[in-house]
């Protein structure tokens, strides 16, 4: 069985490299997009091991992050693990996010992190508040707009076997990305579930996540999104 991790990845350079090598002690294959990077992104994940695609500019997450699967169906894949690049996800979770699909359980499994405790480290309690309230606003919207009973939709930590993978027709460039690949779940009648993931905030991973301007601009999309169909 092929086995294929996606890392999106824009100026992560100071983490890549560490996020790379932790990951291969569970999964060998691993495609990191540069998604335009201005830093060493590319060449620190290319000497780490991984297999480097770039975007001549940044796209944004959603554009690198179905790059990296159309890359990991050209593979062969059987399932696809897609994961964020700043190390705030445990790669030792990756075992717990496949088991769903290994046993013929679900199409997409989705990492929550409202399930289990999270590791603060270097940050303040502040910021990570707003972070979670952000990330719980964004909850309630996908919810109300797709139907589907999602917890943690920005969770950038999911498997997908290869059914999943090849229907998703995602067109969101963004960060809405996440909730559009909620209602592609909807639209195909693919299995969801979720599986709890723990969570380890840095001040760095917390100063890259979501803003409060982007909870607007993903609902902005969204809805835009929806009209033009």
């Amino acid at each position: 069985m092929k086995i294929v991790v996606v890392i999106p990845a824009y100026n992560e350079a100071a983490v890549i490299g560490q996020v790379v090598i932790a990951v291969k002690k569970y999964i060998e294959t691993i495609v990191v997009v540069n998604d335009g990077s201005r830093d060493t992104t590319a060449l620190i994940a290319r000497d780490s091991g991984a297999l480097v695609v770039t975007h001549a500019i940044n796209r944004g997450y959603g554009a690198a992050t179905m790059t990296g699967i159309y890359q990991a169906l050209r593979m062969n894949a059987d399932i696809i693990i897609t994961l964020d690049a700043d190390g705030q996800f445990d790669p030792a979770d990756i075992v717990h996010l496949m088991n769903p699909l290994l046993n013929n359980q679900a199409d997409i499994v989705i990492g929550n992190r409202f399930a289990v405790s999270t590791s603060i480290q270097n940050t303040t309690q502040q910021s990570l508040g707003v972070r979670m309230r952000i990330l719980r606003i964004a909850a309630l919207v996908t919810r109300w707009y797709t139907g589907v009973p999602v917890y943690d939709p920005h969770n950038g930590f999911r498997a997908l076997n290869r059914r999943a993978a090849m229907v998703l027709d995602c067109r969101q460039d963004g960060m809405a990305f996440s909730s559009e690949i909620i209602e592609q779940i909807a639209r195909h009648g693919l299995r969801f579930m979720h599986v709890p993931v723990s969570v380890r905030y840095t001040e760095y991973s917390v100063a890259k996540g979501q803003k409060v301007s982007n909870a607007f601009s993903i609902v902005w999309h969204l809805f835009m999104s929806r009209l033009t169909k």
